[in-house]
């Protein structure tokens, strides 16, 4: 939901063969694309993370290991199973038979999680709003996040949001959109090795860059002493020469 900015009901329609995984040249996954409210008048496009697809990419891979028929028409969401001690099955679904799992049950599972964190204090008498909200957190952090590198406009568009008039004028390719949207990636990432590793390379390069600036500049200051004790070498050899000549005498001779 942060690297996508959608809002929870777009659970309720999402499905497996709605998430397409985007690729560079090297087949690596750099987004994908996300359908969002498939079928309906304000169905619109989004995309996430690296991180994102890749994790529920190993969420339908553990449902298909454990007996589901994973399909494109799979719920990106459904119920639990029992994996073990098959005498407490009665308390959970199979896994040859998923149910979906609906926003509201998505709901509970974020706000059980924030509570078992500790993050939800008991509000002030007299307050009956916290300072923020906890599903609709996802998709304003989205928002804070992207506009740090996208255009706005495009950021409303992978939200869903109506660009009014602009709509008229403003109609950008999908892979223009991508194009934006991959700037803010790193942003959205919450914990990745592949954003980790981009910022190691990052320090490593800094680190080059910082060797071959000192570099340089001992190599300047070795030319600087080198100048100079040549002009000190050429203006001696000038004195020797004057003196030789008679133009000049020694101190100690006058």
């Amino acid at each position: 939901m942060i690297s996508s900015g959608i809002r929870l009901g777009a659970w309720d329609e999402m499905k497996w063969k709605h998430i397409t995984p985007i690729e560079d040249s090297e087949k690596n996954v750099i987004a994908a694309r996300l359908l969002v409210y498939p079928g309906d008048r304000e169905e619109y496009y989004t995309f996430m993370t690296p991180e994102a697809y890749n994790l529920l990419k190993e969420w339908m891979n553990y449902r298909e290991a454990h007996g589901e028929k994973v399909t494109g028409e799979s719920w990106v969401m459904r119920d639990i199973w029992q994996t073990s001690e098959r005498s407490y099955g009665a308390y959970f679904g199979l896994a040859e038979n998923p149910k979906q799992l609906k926003s509201s049950g998505i709901k509970s599972l974020i706000e059980r999680a924030i509570h078992s964190q500790g993050l939800w204090k008991p509000l002030h008498e007299g307050n009956r709003r916290r300072d923020w909200k906890s599903v609709h957190g996802f998709r304003k952090t989205f928002m804070t996040q992207a506009e740090q590198v996208m255009k706005s406009i495009n950021v409303k568009i992978c939200m869903g949001h109506n660009i009014g008039v602009s709509k008229s004028y403003y109609k950008p390719t999908t892979r223009e959109v991508l194009e934006d949207y991959l700037k803010a990636v790193d942003y959205l990432t919450i914990f990745d090795e592949t954003k980790l590793s981009k910022q190691l390379q990052g320090l490593t390069e800094r680190e080059r860059e910082n060797q071959y600036i000192i570099k340089v500049k001992l190599q300047e200051k070795d030319d600087q002493i080198q100048n100079m004790m040549r002009k000190q070498e050429q203006f001696g050899q000038l004195i020797q020469s004057l003196i030789d000549s008679g133009q000049l005498r020694p101190i100690n001779a006058q």
